[in-house]
């Protein structure tokens, strides 16, 4: 009988990744030029921290 288990911190390095990337959506929120750029950042921001979360779910860190 096996009796050992693997573990991965692939769902913490995940969302470390897409955690840095939402930070840099945010960082177009804050200092875009025209209001559409702003909202493509909100998008990216919402959207990297979603993947964020999912890693986070989906490989039970």
């Amino acid at each position: 009988m096996a009796t050992e288990s693997a573990s991965s911190d692939m769902g913490t390095g995940l969302a470390l990744a897409f955690a840095a990337v939402a930070a840099v959506g945010a960082g177009f929120m804050l200092v875009g030029a025209s209001q559409q750029a702003m909202a493509w950042g909100f998008a990216l921001a919402m959207a990297a921290a979603t993947l964020s979360v999912v890693a986070v779910h989906v490989y039970d860190a």
